[in-house]
């Protein structure tokens, strides 16, 4: 399949990616792996094609809404995960999903991928880490709840979890597009509440996006918000992992960098986090890293944002 036909049928998913999955349609993509712009089988067969040099240390990449793992690439062809392979021994495994689905169901499947990937995979695996942009940020951390939750093992191999550009207190586009979907809709003129139907009829996926819902009670609540406020998560981070995260900037000035951020996701979002408490204690603050001057698409491929990537996964536990 060509990339242009990828990105396509990525966009129209991301669009109405659950209806598409409701109604058994062809267009709708399935959660997989991939490599070199190809699916990657999840056997131990496939596996030890796709990866005849599998390294112990595994990274795994999640794109974002509407898009494949293409975003992450370089205009040289290269990639966060290509680069973490050649200068710190990882092997790059690209995640390709419906971005359209809501993120707790991509969370479900992520984690139960995770848990066969480790299961299969050519050789034990020492660490596994997670590199979520935008909505993959949200699908990693669901996937790490519902494991929580099931005490799936591939859990103990994430020593770290890596987010870039992550709307993790929700995206405030979306949150204004369900304000305005509402107030035309309760408009008693036909055509006005046509556009509302019309609007109306984004994703799950989208949906989730605006108070970055990891599960299915959290989605339960969403025809009741109205607020444009950044959320306050309910789904903290897990405090057995350390997490760093990445937000992008516009701007240099620090009030129109928290207003607008990356121009999609704002920098108080991007960093807004709600750490567990244990015991008495606190668990450590995440690492975070504002970088200026990068858009939305940009932070997916910046030579700046790989650097802070490699220190972060230099670092010694």
């Amino acid at each position: 399949m060509g990339k242009k036909l990828d990105d396509t049928l990525a966009v129209l998913n991301g669009l109405v990616g659950d209806y598409l999955a409701r109604t058994d349609n062809s267009l709708a993509t399935s959660m997989s792996l991939y490599r070199n712009d190809r699916p990657v089988g999840l056997s131990r067969q496939g596996l030890a094609r796709a990866y005849p040099k599998a390294s112990a240390r595994v990274a795994v990449l999640a794109h974002g809404v509407a898009c494949t793992e293409s975003i992450w690439r370089f205009p040289d062809g290269s990639d966060y995960g290509s680069r973490l392979e050649h200068e710190l021994g990882f092997t790059p495994i690209y995640l390709r999903y419906n971005s359209g689905l809501a993120i707790a169901d991509n969370g479900r499947a992520l984690a139960e991928l995770l848990k066969q990937l480790v299961e299969l995979y050519p050789q034990p695996i020492e660490e596994l880490l997670p590199i979520g942009y935008s909505m993959g940020g949200l699908v990693v951390r669901s996937a790490c709840h519902f494991a929580t939750g099931q005490g799936q093992s591939w859990l103990e191999h994430v020593r770290r979890a890596i987010y870039v550009g992550t709307p993790h207190a929700g995206a405030p586009a979306e949150r204004l597009g369900r304000v305005v979907t509402r107030v035309l809709g309760a408009i008693p003129d036909p055509y006005t509440r046509l556009i509302a139907d019309v609007a109306n009829l984004r994703s799950a996926g989208v949906k989730d996006l605006g108070d970055a819902d990891l599960r299915d009670e959290d989605r339960a609540g969403q025809g009741k918000r109205l607020s444009l406020r950044d959320a306050s998560h309910p789904v903290p981070l897990l405090p057995s992992i350390r997490h760093h995260l990445i937000a992008g900037s516009l701007s240099t000035d620090p009030h129109l960098a928290a207003l607008f951020g990356d121009m999609l996701v704002p920098v108080t979002s991007a960093t807004a986090v709600k750490m567990r408490r244990e015991g008495n204690a606190e668990v450590a603050e995440p690492d975070v890293r504002v970088l200026p001057g990068l858009g939305h698409v940009d932070i997916a491929h910046d030579h700046d944002v790989y650097e802070q990537i490699k220190t972060w996964c230099e670092e010694q536990e």
